[in-house]
């Protein structure tokens, strides 16, 4: 499948590690322009050469509009912005959820891809394939008990995304999110720990209740998320906008 990706100029947030990493070598795999920022100076270095890249906490906001600036003015211009940074938050009931915490949640998670795209849009105007894909998580559309800051934020990014596809759409730039699941890697594991050390059970029982609310009973990889970003980047999704698209094994519930 032809994806029309060939030097396209392609900026991701926290691209070093994880489901961001596979984004960023499946847009270098169909021979992309990238250009990458992350909280982990240690595991942008690990790149390959060739991609710009800078060390950025986008809670953060003038070192992340920076970097926007920074990297449509290096590249020449700006295809896809893909806004995949995020934290988990806090775990909590909500009247112990300390203010801090819920507005650093929200400043990550949902702010952040305000502020990119209200930096990024006028190159993004120029662009013959212009797309914008958000990360959102199945948390933003089934919700999450105890990590009420996490799930508010998600469900706001899928409001997001939905205002600007229509508000873009005359501009001819697509807006689009992804709703992952439960994903391999170390963050989730820490995830799932973490509530069976809170609720004193073995890691395998809540590993097995997570799955009980899945149809299929496996981890989403980071490259299929990866794949669903080149798909919606590429000319394959030129007409799909506005969508909130879970890879997520058919997840019915979180608790």
């Amino acid at each position: 499948m032809e994806l029309g990706l060939k030097g396209a100029k392609v900026l991701v947030t926290a691209g070093a590690g994880g489901i961001g990493r596979a984004i960023v070598e499946g847009f270098l795999a169909e021979g992309a322009q990238l250009a990458v920022c992350d909280i982990d100076a240690e595991a942008l270095s690990t790149l390959p050469e060739g991609i710009l890249t800078r060390e950025v906490d986008v809670s953060d906001s003038q070192a992340l509009t920076g970097f926007v600036d920074f990297a449509i003015a290096q590249m020449g211009g700006l295809d896809c912005l893909v806004n995949n940074a995020g934290i988990a938050g806090p775990t909590a009931r909500v009247e112990d959820i300390d203010l801090t915490d819920w507005e650093r949640c929200l400043r990550i998670v949902l702010t952040s891809q305000f502020l990119t795209a209200s930096h990024a849009v006028g190159a993004l105007r120029e662009s013959a394939n212009a797309s914008i894909i958000n990360l959102s998580s199945v948390a933003g559309r089934v919700g999450f008990a105890m990590r009420t800051p996490y799930a508010a934020a998600k469900w706001g990014v899928i409001g997001l995304t939905k205002s600007l596809a229509i508000e873009l759409g005359e501009d001819g730039i697509r807006v689009n999110a992804i709703l992952p699941g439960l994903v391999a890697g170390a963050r989730q594991r820490r995830v799932l720990e973490a509530k069976a050390q809170r609720q004193g059970r073995g890691f395998v029982e809540v590993e097995a209740e997570a799955f009980s609310y899945t149809s299929i009973k496996e981890y989403v990889a980071p490259e299929q998320i990866a794949d669903q970003v080149l798909f919606l980047a590429g000319r394959t999704g030129r007409t799909i906008s506005g969508q909130a698209v879970s890879v997520c094994g058919d997840t019915r519930m979180l608790a």
